[in-house]
């Protein structure tokens, strides 16, 4: 892309007026600044945009100054859309027309020394505006373009983290699912030991039938580990219904309150009234409700209490849930981990119950994103769960 530029501004170097050293020297100011520019932008983005703008002003605006006898009437003056373009490209749709008012009063200053000698008749008037609207015209229609672009380009890395993840997902489940099968059944020859053991020592003393105790119990443990891990691993089947999602939410939370009885909790509802209901599994999306508050009430149960709020709006594609706690919120530099699977910061987790709620969310075509995590303007952890309307959905 330098390449073609310089090759353009060489062109324009061997137009008339040849001759005309200043016109050179900024072709030449044209051409550095372009080979520049990128790095400039790299170092400082917010402020080498500007800069930009300025040079490739400053610079269209002396270049038609030194190309025609009167600068206004120049034919020069299509080098103005290249600060137009620029803006565009920068910018979003505020700064690219403001920024294209700045390039078209640049231009337009030149008229009024040309007034001093040169009267203003119909015609000329038609053509200061005409040019003026194309250059309004360009910005728009390339800024939309480029804008477009951006959005189509995030939403395809969003897509490829979604798929990659998805991948990891299927492989570390077809992993889970195997370990799972394998430990199951050494699990099962000690359980049954550990009872058989139990039964012969009731007559040998406290010893034997305690450690007998001990070994049934961790297997246990160690079985409802293994199940969790089937959880993950197996491929979910939906069963969806029209569900009332605030009272899906509501009995998320008796579960999170009967788990935690002491903790002092206060509550706040935000549903509005007339929330459709959504085709949903019951089950499973009350397992990812329970999951987020269960997080929530643990987050804050350290610290003696806190406030926990539980919202729902309606949105033209579907409805968003979110759930605010005021707990210690979750660190920046673990944002991006917290979803993965086996990664956990609980001393006795393990690393599985968001993402299996992630897995449950990509199931029902839905996202599941932390809006909020630690900071002291926004204290807490605010989770926000999007669910699409269905076909079955009552969203009238």
């Amino acid at each position: 892309m330098d390449l073609l530029w310089l090759v353009f501004l060489g062109g324009l170097a061997a137009l008339p007026p040849v001759r005309e050293i200043h016109k050179q020297l900024i072709l030449v100011g044209f051409g550095v600044w372009q080979l520049s520019e990128g790095r400039v932008l790299s170092r400082s983005p917010r402020h080498g945009r500007v800069l930009a703008m300025v040079v490739k002003i400053g610079l269209a605006t002396l270049l038609i100054a030194h190309t025609g006898e009167v600068a206004i009437n120049s034919s020069y003056f299509p080098i103005f859309y290249v600060p137009v373009v620029t803006a565009a490209m920068l910018f979003g749709p505020r700064g690219t027309l403001g920024w294209t008012a700045v390039t078209s009063g640049a231009y337009c200053a030149y008229l009024l020394p040309a007034l001093r000698h040169y009267s203003l008749d119909a015609y000329g008037r038609d053509q200061l505006a005409l040019r003026v609207f194309f250059f309004f015209l360009l910005a728009l229609i390339i800024n939309r373009f480029v804008m477009e672009s951006r959005e189509a380009a995030a939403g395809l890395l969003v897509e490829q983290e979604r798929t990659r993840r998805a991948e990891r997902l299927a492989a570390l489940g077809q992993l889970s699912a195997g370990l799972a099968h394998e430990i199951r059944n050494p699990l099962a020859v000690i359980k049954g030991s550990a009872e058989m053991l139990s039964k012969e020592s009731a007559g040998a003393g406290a010893l034997p039938m305690e450690l007998a105790g001990y070994i049934s119990s961790e297997v246990d443990r160690v079985n409802a580990l293994v199940s969790r891990f089937l959880d993950f691993a197996r491929p979910l089947r939906l069963d969806r219904q029209p569900i009332d999602i605030p009272a899906l939410l509501d009995r998320a939370l008796a579960e999170a309150e009967h788990r935690w009885p002491q903790a002092q909790i206060e509550v706040t509802r935000a549903f509005p009234t007339g929330l459709p209901r959504l085709a949903v599994d019951r089950t499973l999306m009350e397992r990812v409700f329970a999951n987020l508050i269960n997080n929530a009430f643990e987050a804050m149960a350290p610290a003696g209490g806190g406030r926990l709020t539980m919202g729902a709006s309606g949105e033209t594609a579907g409805i968003r849930v979110w759930i605010q706690d005021s707990g210690p919120g979750v660190p920046s530099e673990l944002r991006e981990q917290i979803f993965n699977p086996f990664f956990t910061t609980k001393p006795a987790g393990t690393g599985l119950g968001l993402a299996i709620v992630s897995k449950i969310m990509d199931q029902h075509g839905g996202e599941l994103t932390l809006v909020e995590g630690a900071s002291p303007a926004s204290p807490g952890a605010r989770f926000e769960v999007f669910l699409p309307y269905g076909e079955h959905s009552d969203c009238g």
